[in-house]
């Protein structure tokens, strides 16, 4: 199940993803503070990264928020503002969750 949709921005890619205000966080645990999320990663071509990617998940300013393990993907993937990524809850290989890349280009 879907839990956000997001077009991004050069801020998302250098301080964070910041979950949009119509994300579906039911489908996340409940957590106060931070979360780790293990994620399947695609990037544009439909390829898997070799390994699950753990996204740390806080809260900033009020809304959950992806750092660490984010720009780690951001880099790998080559993100850039325009740039798509759908994130799912989604139970295989070993990971909770899977985050699709669809390049603007």
């Amino acid at each position: 199940m879907q839990i956000f949709r997001k077009k991004l921005t050069p801020v998302d890619i250098e301080r964070g993803l910041v979950l949009p205000p119509d994300s579906n966080l039911e489908l996340l645990p409940p957590f106060q503070g931070t979360m780790e999320l293990s994620t399947i990663v695609e990037s544009a071509e439909g390829t898997p990264l070799a390994e699950p990617v753990t996204i740390h998940c806080s809260t900033r300013c009020g809304r959950p928020a992806f750092t660490t393990g984010w720009y780690e993907i951001a880099r790998y993937v080559g993100l850039t503002g325009g740039d798509i990524v759908y994130f799912y809850q989604e139970f295989s290989e070993g990971a909770q969750y899977r985050m699709r890349v669809r390049s603007a280009g």
